[in-house]
């Protein structure tokens, strides 16, 4: 998706990257109106609540796990646009990878195959699944990271078990080794809890092991 000249997944060579400021990649503005057409009844429905002047757009790099970088953006609350910044400059810094980081709009507002792709996305206006309680994304004050590798595990009293996304099964296993794991106290766990958020992998009722909150 092309948004006034910067292509998100579009690799950047080094060379490229190194001729302006780091800065210069990493920015936060008020969305768009190119990029508000895109959420309007996706990600930002008619019944949406939430002011778009209270939401920020951002552009960033981040690696992939092949070594490339590539271009991002995301749509969060002002609140937290500068932590965010922070975050993902020094997580670039480190080479951290991340496979994608795109609107939820990209892939219709739908959840499921945003967090197949293994995307990583903050604002999605929407309720928590199984409740009318709206989700921290709702407000743009919750970031989910590489969610195909790091999903969200809930065993309900009757022994059901609910793995999002569907075909994640696999990477509730913890102990097991595989790409893109978001692990404690690794770089991208320690950044985000020193920004303030609290992470899904921690709380008790269920895992959500892509999702930090603030």
């Amino acid at each position: 998706m092309r948004t006034n000249g910067w292509r998100v997944g579009e690799e950047v060579d080094a060379e490229t990257v190194s001729d302006v400021s780091i800065n210069r990649w990493f920015t936060k503005q008020p969305i768009p109106d190119d990029v508000f057409a895109r959420m309007i009844g996706k990600s930002y429905p008619e019944d949406c609540s939430v002011p778009r002047s209270s939401l920020c757009y951002l552009r960033l790099l981040h690696y992939d796990f092949d070594g490339k970088t590539r271009k991002g953006e995301m749509v969060c609350n002002k609140a937290i646009a500068a932590d965010l910044i922070s975050i993902f400059k020094e997580l670039y810094r480190q080479r951290y990878p991340i496979q994608g980081v795109q609107l939820v709009d990209d892939f219709d507002a739908d959840d499921e195959l945003s967090m197949r792709a293994n995307n990583s996305t903050c604002f999605f206006y929407r309720r928590i699944k199984g409740s009318k309680k709206l989700s921290a994304h709702s407000r743009g004050m919750a970031v989910d990271i590489n969610a195909l590798y790091n999903p969200y595990y809930r065993r309900k009293s009757d022994g059901r078990v609910i793995v999002q996304p569907s075909n994640a099964k696999k990477y509730c296993n913890r102990d097991a080794d595989f790409p893109y794991k978001i692990e404690r106290n690794d770089l991208l766990h320690r950044l985000f809890l020193q920004h303030g958020f609290r992470w899904g992998g921690a709380w008790r009722s269920m895992k959500d092991y892509q999702h930090f909150e603030k």
